[in-house]
């Protein structure tokens, strides 16, 4: 391997944030190595490689083979209770990072985490005293048992015992493609609008009025990839937690109509109450079912294409959410992509894909 030769591991490489990292890297040159459960290559130029996240012995086999520069975290795996998060989730960083340890090789590893650092986890999220908007980087750790916590104490202490750099991306809510995906805003949405066209009924925002007439902000999967590969090749980004959102901010009662009318179906907005995609969407399995089979489309299974309960999540929030971006600016980096073109190049690239029908 030359000396200016980087090759990157991406850890769920077929995820949202995974897949268009991996593009993005591919088109910058890098070597890419992309870590999935399936090892299917989400993108050309990736050699994919199969390995379970939950299975030590799993990783160390995959993985000798290999000698990464670079280790990017984009996967985490829900579980029951935070407690289990934190188990779960916190053994795959380390295992996955004792793994590639052998190699020698690594110079960077990078973590994808979240909002829930200043939110608190699923089971206490936003309920307690959290800081005031904009989140700021430097906020401290909120007094609950958090996996991206456990996530964050795995990845420093790796780094102190093999003197590698590391890098820690906190993101909103992240608009891009990935089937199967338990956390995609964007493509749910795209498929409560074919659901509600198909059952001749207007899209019903499932947020609060504090969402609907609050500000916010989102994050593109692909600028992600941008800060990624960024922060991991830029030496005062080092050591760094950082916040990523696409720079704009936004009311969702400007921008709801505007999706709406790029699907196809009419828009209804906020009542006051939350009105949740899970409860909307009780009988949607059957109608899907019908939509994918009519329109030849890639999976007929709603569960694999909307993650209503994520969306009911984010929008169902009584705060206001956007994230401050100082860290990044003053170190240079000036990525910046408009939410609402992010919705619609993601809407442009699901009908190609035939994840959902053509309005």
């Amino acid at each position: 391997m030359g000396e200016t030769t980087r090759t990157a591991l991406v850890a769920g490489a077929t995820g949202i944030a995974g897949s268009a990292l991996c593009r993005e890297l591919v088109e910058q040159g890098w070597e890419v190595l992309g870590l999935s459960r399936s090892g299917r290559a989400p993108v050309d130029g990736v050699l994919g490689v199969a390995a379970d996240l939950t299975d030590e012995a799993s990783l160390r086999e995959s993985l000798a083979p290999h000698a990464p520069t670079h280790v990017f975290v984009t996967a985490w795996m829900r579980q029951e209770d935070e407690a289990a998060n934190i188990r779960v989730n916190g053994r795959m960083v380390r295992d996955l990072l004792a793994a590639v340890d052998a190699a020698g090789s690594v110079q960077h590893v990078a973590l994808v985490t979240g909002l829930k650092h200043y939110l608190g986890p699923f089971e206490a999220y936003g309920k307690g005293e959290v800081p005031d908007t904009p989140f700021r980087e430097d906020e401290p750790r909120l007094p609950y048992p958090n996996f991206y916590y456990a996530q964050e104490d795995e990845l420093f202490a790796a780094a102190e015992r093999a003197g590698f750099t590391w890098s820690v991306h906190r993101a909103h809510t992240v608009i891009g493609a990935a089937v199967g995906n338990a956390m995609n805003m964007g493509q749910t949405l795209a498929v409560q609008a074919a659901i509600c066209r198909e059952q001749g009924r207007p899209m019903v925002f499932p947020g609060s009025r504090t969402q609907w007439d609050g500000l916010t902000d989102m994050t593109d999967a692909g600028l992600l990839a941008q800060h990624l590969a960024w922060a991991a090749t830029t030496p005062a980004a080092a050591d760094t937690a950082f916040n990523v959102v696409n720079g704009d901010v936004f009311r969702w009662r400007w921008l709801w109509p505007l999706l709406a009318a790029r699907l196809g179906v009419d828009a209804e907005g906020s009542e006051g109450e939350p009105r949740p995609l899970e409860e909307q969407m009780a009988d949607a399995a059957a109608t899907w079912s019908r939509i994918a089979e009519r329109d030849g489309l890639v999976e007929a299974d709603v569960d694999r294409v909307a993650s209503w309960w994520h969306t009911d999540g984010d929008l169902g929030r009584d705060m206001e959410c956007l994230a401050d971006m100082t860290r990044s600016r003053v170190l240079g980096f000036t990525g910046y992509q408009p939410t609402l073109q992010a919705f619609l190049d993601l809407f442009d690239r699901l009908e190609q894909a035939r994840v959902v029908p053509r309005p």
